[in-house]
């Protein structure tokens, strides 16, 4: 059982623009499906690679009652409606605030092995999309925050962080 580490904010790796997904093959293949192990032991719906400390262009999530997918180097092509929703990040533990994203989006990408498919997606699969692919830009949830939403949710994930970083220092 492959459980990858995740790299919590304000880790660099998470500022980073991630590069393109250039060799495709079995080893991109176990790394999503480490991703997607990862992902659902943290009780995740979506993951990108730089939350594990990979700066590729890939991502990996799982709608409540839908498949799990894989994105290598995936594109918003078009978006429109605009809906605010609760969000979190694997990355920003136990922090949540409402987003604005599109509610619905066009999506272009490839598969594992580099084969390229384009698809739609609604509503809640549409959100994680853009969330994890805000993660392939350099960006994190409460950088789509207003400044005084942001301040607040930064301010509270400091305590939380402190806190989570008191108890692993306790366990070594």
């Amino acid at each position: 059982m492959a459980k990858l580490k995740i790299h919590y904010y304000p880790d660099k790796v998470l500022a980073r623009r991630a590069e393109p997904v250039t060799v495709f093959g079995p080893e991109l293949e176990k790394l999503s499906k480490d991703m997607l192990e990862t992902m659902e032991a943290h009780e995740g719906v979506g993951l990108a690679a730089p939350q594990v400390g990979v700066s590729k262009r890939l991502l990996v999530l799982h709608e409540p009652d839908g498949e799990t997918m894989c994105l290598v180097n995936p594109v918003i092509e078009e978006s429109e409606g605009r809906e605010y929703g609760e969000e979190g990040c694997l990355s920003l533990p136990q922090m949540y605030a409402r987003v604005a994203r599109a509610t619905h989006i066009k999506v272009r990408a490839q598969d594992v092995l580099g084969t390229p498919f384009e698809f739609e997606a609604f509503d809640f699969l549409a959100r994680i999309i853009q969330h994890e692919c805000d993660h392939l830009e350099g960006v994190v949830f409460p950088d789509r925050l207003d400044v005084f939403t942001r301040e607040e949710v930064l301010e509270q994930y400091e305590i939380v962080r402190r806190r989570l970083t008191k108890g692993a220092r306790q366990r070594v």
